[in-house]
């Protein structure tokens, strides 16, 4: 999401978070058996019914320090070319 300057992801969900809620994760990415531990904002949430049947959960604006550079680089090489695909995603 070109709006987030440190890179974020969507988390789905069903825990109660509000916007501004600060959180922390151990990030998982596809087959790589590492962990990243990510800190972060959540900047959005989307409920439980939402229209078009988005899935619940949460997104989250990573910090801009060297974790979320990490996370947010890796995803971006992970993603490659999808990232202008016009396949449907969790994101807005």
């Amino acid at each position: 999401m070109p709006h987030l300057k440190a890179g974020g992801i969507f988390i789905p969900t069903t825990r109660s978070y509000k916007i501004g809620d600060e959180v922390f994760m151990l990030l998982s990415l596809m087959d790589d058996p590492a962990k990243l531990p990510i800190a972060g904002t959540v900047v959005w949430v989307t409920p439980a019914g939402a229209q078009n049947g988005r899935a619940q959960g949460i997104g989250v604006h990573f910090n801009n320090d060297e974790s979320g550079q990490e996370a947010r680089r890796k995803i971006e090489g992970l993603l490659g070319g999808v990232m202008q695909s016009s396949r449907p995603t969790h994101t807005l």
